[in-house]
């Protein structure tokens, strides 16, 4: 799914324009980047957390040349998924879809 077709669905799902979609896709992005970069964590339940990790700095090689090249420390995002989105996922199509108007 690309950023178009998650404002797409925002849209549809909302019954608000795409352009008001858009700016909430936008700011909960801008937020969850915000909120990495001051070193915060984010906790989305039943979703997952992201985090930044810390990566050393190492020797490295350039795949070109083979020359060995130091690679410096950074910080890099990471997601861990929940709980209820491993099991979401592993789900079949037919557990995942919404009940029929018979069933309710």
């Amino acid at each position: 799914m690309t950023k178009a077709e998650l404002i797409e669905e925002v849209s549809r799902v909302s019954d608000l324009t795409k352009k008001h979609s858009e700016i909430i896709v936008d700011t909960v992005f801008k937020s969850i980047i915000n909120a990495l970069h001051r070193g915060d964590k984010i906790e989305l339940r039943g979703f997952g957390s992201f985090r930044i990790r810390q990566r050393e700095s190492r020797k490295g090689r350039n795949p070109k040349t083979g020359e060995r090249v130091d690679v410096p420390a950074k910080k890099v995002p990471y997601f861990k998924p929940g709980k209820e989105l491993k099991e979401l996922i592993n789900q079949t199509q037919e557990e995942l879809a919404p009940p029929s108007p018979a069933e309710l």
